[in-house]
């Protein structure tokens, strides 16, 4: 058997003991097996995605059964602090190993997103501009007069040109194209130069050698995603530029081809990034809804998205994305890492920064997309970031526990509590003053199963405790010392867990004697405000009743 095998059957055979996903057999020539293989990971795709990201894991694995030595294990661990890096190096350690070890795997996370498709006919007939542009991109018919008119007729610009580059890369190689290019120029019809520079002082370069573009250069660059089905040849696609007069040099990096194109040409030089398939392993999230767009050959009057956006609690339709691009609006759809500085290099804090510095603007309230997990799971935790304003100051509240010390902090993605959550914010509103449901960020601590039931289930009445002292309901603080009394040590880990949830008080009932025959809300009122400060009970508490009027937003594990 040979060496790529091993690590094919390796793979598949972790993931099937650990996520139970496939069956598959011994004869990796069975096409069957691969359709069956590939159907399975699709369907599975979010919560493999998070299990790769535990690369340990995986390593242990992979070492007990002799496919990667212990030396690569021991580097990837000591060099790689964050997961996502840990998981890149792993994947990119393998990939290099044999090409086609992570084949189905790859080709499972290709068919992830939205597949294009055209706008609606209101939106549509008012921007056929953009269609024109889409089907220079797109088309393979498209001739080669018309190609030679975009790169040296009298209307060529350096955006014609770029065009011509996106659509022998899309149409003759394969590749998807996504990015900024397809915002700011397919969409938006957006494009600006440096003033007071001349084409050829537009590149600088890293120490490393890789080149990089003026700031004020709009659009900037091309980013195209290798086919995940077909074998890429760099050299072929410089060829391929080379036969229609355009000038390219290559820069060879682990995940990426850099290419520097048009350096010395009148209407100046851009960059462009070919970006390989199993990168996607780590790309399910995304920064902003303008940024989600997609460009693929045959499509010529289409748009798709990366990530499917389209659908759960905030769906944001491709008609939605357009009207932002063309009014230079734009959605955060995760939390903000760099807020407070002082390095905001490659954060979504800096991102936001230059979008605004080019005269955007930012809309509506940070959004912290995720996408589903599959229907066979209930929710999934995601590594919160930790230079995000949230965590921080979340750190700063658990830390008035004497002797706390935060381990992790997890954002829950359930979609099932969400969509109830959000059903009984509507229902709690329509009942308060001006409409305002009363949403506030609660602690609740627990321990044992509990921590596993909430994460699945919510805080679900049939298991509210009926000896509080405001009776049977789901018991909330405003300050995590309170909780941390309701987390006892894990006997084994010695960890505690406390949530951070979002909870609607709606009408509060405040209270300072205590009542433990409740098992609802008073009349006309839909929570219960336990008044801190007496013999007993020194801090605030909230009680709830109903399920569904609480929310665990963040597993915080800490020790204390």
């Amino acid at each position: 058997m040979s060496e790529q095998d091993k690590i094919i059957l390796a793979l598949i055979e972790h993931l099937k003991k650990k996520l139970l996903l496939i069956t598959y057999s011994n004869d990796t020539e069975n096409s069957n097996d691969d359709d069956e293989c590939t159907k399975k990971l699709t369907e599975n795709r979010y919560k493999l995605i998070h299990t790769m990201c535990q690369t340990t894991k995986v390593m242990d694995y992979l070492e007990s059964t002799g496919i990667i030595p212990r030396s690569v294990c021991s580097r990837i661990l000591h060099e790689y602090r964050v997961p996502e890096d840990r998981n890149r190096a792993l994947i990119d350690f393998l990939h290099s190993r044999a090409k086609n070890a992570f084949r189905p795997l790859i080709e499972a996370l290709y068919l992830s997103g939205v597949s294009p498709r055209v706008l609606k006919p209101e939106i549509r007939d008012r921007f056929l501009d953009m269609e024109a542009k889409i089907n220079n991109i797109t088309d393979p018919d498209r001739t080669s007069v018309d190609v030679w008119k975009s790169l040296k007729g009298p209307n060529a610009t350096r955006e014609t040109r770029m065009e011509v580059v996106a659509w022998i890369a899309v149409c003759q190689f394969y590749c998807r194209l996504e990015g900024g290019f397809v915002r700011d120029w397919v969409v938006g019809n957006y494009s600006s130069k440096p003033s007071n520079l001349l084409p050829n002082q537009w590149v600088q370069y890293h120490p490393s050698g890789v080149p990089y573009l003026n700031s004020e250069l709009v659009p900037s660059d091309l980013d195209c995603h290798l086919p995940q089905s077909k074998n890429f040849d760099i050299e072929a696609f410089i060829d391929a530029l080379y036969s229609y007069g355009i000038s390219a040099t290559t820069i060879r990096q682990d995940w990426r081809y850099i290419v520097l194109i048009d350096k010395n040409t009148k209407t100046g030089p851009f960059t462009m990034d070919l970006i390989e398939p199993h990168i996607a392993l780590t790309h399910d999230r995304i920064d902003f809804d303008v940024s989600n767009l997609l460009l693929e050959r045959g499509y010529t009057k289409d748009l798709g998205m990366r990530v499917d956006i389209a659908g759960g609690l905030y769906p944001i339709q491709l008609e939605t994305i357009v009207e932002n691009i063309r009014n230079k609006n734009f959605q955060v759809l995760r939390p903000i890492d760099g807020e407070n500085g002082p390095n905001t290099s490659g954060t979504v804090a800096e991102r936001i920064q230059r979008m605004k510095s080019r005269g955007w603007t930012q809309i509506g309230k940070p959004l912290s997309f995720i996408p589903d997990p599959p229907s066979t799971y209930n929710a999934a935790l995601i590594p919160y970031p930790s230079t995000t304003v949230l965590y921080q100051d979340l750190v700063t509240q658990i830390k008035k526990i004497p002797g706390a010390n935060v381990i992790s902090i997890e954002q829950i993605k359930n979609p099932n509590i969400e969509a109830l959550y959000e059903y009984m914010k509507r229902t709690i509103a329509k009942e308060c003053p001006g409409n305002d449901p009363n949403e506030r960020e609660l602690f609740h601590g627990t321990s044992g199963q509990a921590i596993e039931g909430i994460i699945n289930t919510g805080f679900d009445d049939r298991f509210f405790s009926p000896d509080g002292a405001w009776g049977r309901g789901a018991y909330f603080a405003d300050n995590p010392r309170k909780s941390n009394d309701y987390a006892p040590r894990d006997a084994q880990t010695n960890r505690r867990v406390i949530f951070y949830n979002k909870v609607i008080l709606g009408v509060e009932s405040e209270q300072q004697n205590t009542n433990n025959t409740l098992s609802a809300a008073p009349q006309n009122h839909h929570s219960v405000h336990a008044v801190g400060g007496w013999a007993g009970f020194q801090y605030h508490e909230y009680i709830i009743y109903r399920y569904g009027q609480a929310l665990p937003y963040l597993k915080i594990t800490y020790t204390a």
